[in-house]
């Protein structure tokens, strides 16, 4: 089963709290969870309040504007979805323009978050790319379609306050849902422990450092799951 396409409709939501969000729209995510397709870099760093982490949260310009990793490939070369396009644009507004982040675009859409990811100063997004999606099971799909507390809780579980760069985006960090990730690895190599994601496997950054106006994105591989999930 594939995530939706991209939505180039964004709908109008308020900003997300930064302890959970609760969101009236898990019929949508029944739509973006069973439809899917992932990639996206460049722009801030300077200490920004809200992340509680082992590493300090920035919003200026990291010291490498850079992206880095395998996935990256799939960003493409020209235009509005290329890292100088992406850099141009707020974050999901960004997002839509790349192909494999089209289901993590529709799913926010859909579920009234992404005007929220696009206002919000200074972020850090841990962005599923479609083949996540993809990998999760029918019964958690399910289960995420029935519970709209789960729903907003897997959504901004993946969102952190203030730019993190390369440099550091290993620790602890606190997220929109006002519980923790834990990010292990250094230089272009980072995992979340597969016991902080709803397939169980490590999830591996696989597009880092990707810029946008105002957020850094971090593609991942596996959908992560909220402490309480």
């Amino acid at each position: 089963m594939g995530l939706p396409g991209p939505d180039k409709e964004h709908s109008h939501v308020t900003s997300i709290p930064r302890r959970g969000v609760r969101t009236t729209a898990v019929a949508a995510l029944a739509l973006a969870l069973t439809a899917c397709t992932s990639d996206a870099p460049s722009a801030g760093s300077s200490a920004s309040a809200g992340s509680s982490s082992t590493a300090a949260t920035t919003s200026a310009a990291p010291a490498a504007n850079v992206p880095f990793g395998r996935g990256c490939s799939a960003v493409p070369a020209q235009g509005p979805g290329s890292f100088a396009g992406l850099a141009r644009d707020p974050a999901v507004t960004a997002a839509n323009n790349v192909p494999e982040l089209s289901g993590l675009v529709s799913t926010l859409t859909k579920a009234s978050l992404a005007d929220s990811l696009n206002t919000q100063p200074n972020i850090t997004v841990l962005a599923p790319v479609n083949a996540a999606f993809q990998a999760l099971p029918a019964d958690q799909v399910k289960a995420l379609q029935g519970d709209n507390a789960k729903l907003t809780a897997v959504l901004t579980h993946h969102v952190i306050q203030g730019r993190l760069t390369p440099q550091q985006l290993a620790g602890t960090h606190t997220t929109a849902n006002n519980d923790e990730v834990t990010i292990a690895g250094s230089g272009e190599s980072f995992t979340v422990a597969g016991a902080g994601t709803l397939s169980t496997k490590n999830a591996a950054v696989i597009c880092g450092n990707v810029q946008t106006a105002n957020a850094t994105i971090y593609l991942i591989d596996q959908v992560l799951a909220p402490a309480a999930q």
